[in-house]
């Protein structure tokens, strides 16, 4: 298990995570600093244990957003899925009756060509 060092809102924070996971550790920390810092920016200092339920509050509402856009995208998805499956089949009754029609041409041809072949009469 790795250790980290991490500071937030200008206070430093060991930290353990699983090996490997060091430097994705970091950006999220890294992530919470700025927005609390933008939060600083905005409204002042109003406290920092308030800033920080503020910062957590705002990257939930945006991780939520995110997980609502995500599940839209993946109806969408689902439905552009649907819809080529079923163009799929389209197509493929299209070919099946088209090569139908072409087999149905070319024995009319092959039968006129009999009775052409035959002196006009009836084979």
């Amino acid at each position: 298990m790795a250790q980290i060092n991490v500071t937030i809102a200008g206070r430093p924070y060991r930290m353990a995570c699983a090996d490997g996971e060091e430097e994705h550790l970091i950006g999220l920390a890294r992530l919470i600093d700025a927005k609390i810092a933008e939060m600083r920016a905005s409204f002042g200092e109003i406290g920092d244990q308030r800033l920080t339920v503020m910062g957590a509050i705002t990257i939930a509402d945006e991780l939520s957003e995110a997980r609502r856009r995500i599940a839209r995208l993946e109806a969408e998805l689902g439905s552009l899925n649907e819809a080529q499956e079923a163009k799929r089949d389209i197509d493929h009754a299209w070919s099946n009756t088209v090569a139908d029609s072409i087999e149905a041409a070319a024995q009319r041809i092959e039968t006129l060509a009999h009775q052409m072949n035959a002196g006009g009469r009836k084979v």
